[in-house]
């Protein structure tokens, strides 16, 4: 076979530390023209006559995780994410099992501190939904290492990510209550009216969506500030303060490593800001990350200030309209949920056959935890004297942004040598 290399300048991360836990964030992909150059729209209804289709998905980890088949294999668990404009298989042992054919080699250069990853372009792969929504031939990137085990982050299979082609084709309801999708024909979409329906205009530039709204950063000044549309962002909201001189780290912050991107680390600071205009919705003390200029903020093909991510977003049913440019939003019964950071102080990766051992990955050296005597490594066995594997990764999360001052009794096995450990953990707002 044949292979170039091309060069690729590609941001992919995880963000922690921001919304319920761990969070993916900064899925910003910027691809050569070689790989954008996909059909207009690639979706379609398997019936002619077809307008609407429901899917179901699960909202995990603040992510909209999806069942797809691929060239009629599957099903597959790809994650639905408006912050990429090329769909991405992450977990690269597909190749062998679909026999995919490739069609370049690639260098990505990602978030984080590593040298660049190879990828792989893989051409003309058949994607299918249930319910008759198909995509005979889509282009997708490849990793050639998992590097950011989505799997372990979510707590379940994930194979890869799900990007502009979805929403370039239907206009996507999004329902996080009912955990329900629902695609439409953007020709014979009629926006709900309403009171409580917000609508606020997207920015279409390339292939992913922007929206400006008015931030309050703290008593005195306002800003207009273009962020990211990003459904594959666990958090609320992500700043980057290199992009305005005015945007300056709140007096109120705590330092931390805010994710792992395809590259290494990425660093910065938690906070939070005062209030986000949301058209008719003022939301207000949103728990914010502000990653370090190092990691993020040069690697941006479209200036921008941050991004907006499912943390905030799925307090309301939302519905994004890339055909006539607009986002519709409506609060429901989760809108007046406070955003808080994980009051535990530490994190955890989800392992095993069914992703139901917990192993702890790192601990906030200050943090509830860390005072509590838990260390890197250890595996979580059971809470309040509860086995750790009734628990699936979301509701485990949960638990431990669940209330300040808690107490929890863990007991965990230590890594090195194997010996038992209890202890209570005394949950703590940090932010």
């Amino acid at each position: 076979m044949h292979t170039h290399f091309y060069a690729i300048l590609l941001l992919l991360g995880r963000a922690r530390g921001v919304g319920i836990g761990v969070v993916l964030g900064f899925l910003l992909v910027f691809l050569a023209p070689l790989i954008v150059q996909a059909q207009p729209v690639a979706f379609r209804f398997e019936k002619s006559r077809t307008r609407k289709v429901q899917l179901p998905f699960l909202l995990q980890r603040n992510l909209i995780i999806v069942p797809i088949w691929l060239n009629q294999k599957g099903p597959y668990n790809f994650i639905l994410d408006t912050g990429i404009n090329t769909s991405l298989i992450t977990d690269p042992t597909l190749r062998q099992e679909l026999n995919l054919s490739v069609g370049g080699q690639f260098l990505v250069a990602g978030a984080g501190e590593e040298n660049p990853l190879e990828a792989f372009h893989i051409p003309s792969v058949a994607v299918s939904f249930s319910q008759g929504v198909a995509a005979p031939s889509l282009n997708f990137l490849m990793l050639s290492e998992d590097v950011l085990n989505l799997s372990g982050y979510v707590g379940m299979p994930i194979h890869g990510l799900l990007g502009a082609d979805v929403f370039r084709s239907f206009v996507v309801e999004v329902n996080p209550v009912t955990e329900t999708l629902i695609f439409r024909d953007p020709a014979t979409f009629k926006a709900p009216r309403g009171k409580r329906w917000a609508r606020l205009p997207l920015d279409m530039e390339g292939r992913k969506s922007y929206l400006t709204l008015p931030v309050q950063l703290n008593d005195s000044l306002t800003l207009p500030l273009k962020l990211v549309l990003d459904t594959g962002a666990g958090h609320a909201l992500s700043l980057e303060t290199t992009s305005d001189a005015r945007l300056q780290l709140p007096l109120q912050r705590m330092r931390s490593q805010l994710g792992r991107g395809l590259n290494g680390n990425i660093n910065g600071y938690l906070g939070r800001v005062a209030a986000l205009q949301l058209g008719r919705y003022r939301v207000p003390s949103l728990l914010t990350s502000f990653p370090d200029a190092a990691d993020v903020a040069q690697r941006a093909d479209v200036p921008r200030n941050g991004n907006l991510g499912f943390e905030l977003l799925k307090r309301f049913t939302v519905i994004i309209d890339y055909t006539y440019n607009r986002l519709l939003l409506r609060p429901n019964e989760k809108y007046r949920d406070p955003f808080e950071h994980d009051m535990c102080g530490f994190e955890v990766l989800a392992t095993g056959p069914n992703y139901r051992q917990y192993r702890v990955l790192r601990v906030e050296p200050t943090g509830p935890a860390a005072q509590a005597g838990i260390q890197t490594g250890d595996e979580i066995l059971s809470i309040n004297l509860i086995p750790a594997e009734v628990f699936n990764l979301t509701q485990l999360s949960r638990m431990l942004h669940s209330a300040d001052g808690r107490q929890l009794l863990f007991i965990v096995r230590r890594a090195a040598t194997g010996d038992l450990f209890t202890t209570t953990v005394r949950l703590k707002r940090q932010i």
